[in-house]
């Protein structure tokens, strides 16, 4: 279900529980700044997600808050995580869902990173 972004964080949101390693996941990269982990539903042959490590409910929320430190070493995560799966070349697609119409559905900042495959148009219509 979409949340709303302007929500105050939840330290017991399920990216937040990966975090603090109360739920597993199948990681893939971690640094200071970022985790990055296969989704447990891919909707591509390469599906992984990206969580900052700090509490940030939306990309809106990180982008007014956060330290420059923090953002850069968030982008560059995303960055490395795609090199380190070799999708820089033939190419691959970042998505960030922010809000109830943009499809959020938990209130941790992440990314979605897919490849792997031709995605196709990002949006039909």
């Amino acid at each position: 279900m979409p949340i709303d972004a302007t929500q105050p964080y939840d330290p017991d949101n399920i990216f937040a529980r990966i975090l603090r390693g109360e739920i597993p996941s199948r990681r893939v990269y971690e640094d200071d700044y970022a985790i990055a982990f296969h989704d447990i539903a891919p909707q591509a042959p390469v599906h992984i997600l990206v969580v900052p490590r700090g509490a940030y409910v939306s990309w809106d929320d990180f982008s007014a808050r956060a330290p420059a430190e923090e953002i850069a070493g968030f982008v560059r995560a995303v960055g490395n995580v795609a090199r380190e799966q070799r999708l820089v070349e033939p190419g691959y697609r970042l998505l960030a869902n922010i809000g109830g119409h943009g499809g959020q559905e938990v209130a941790h900042l992440h990314v979605h990173l897919f490849g792997g495959a031709p995605l196709g148009r990002m949006i039909a219509g």
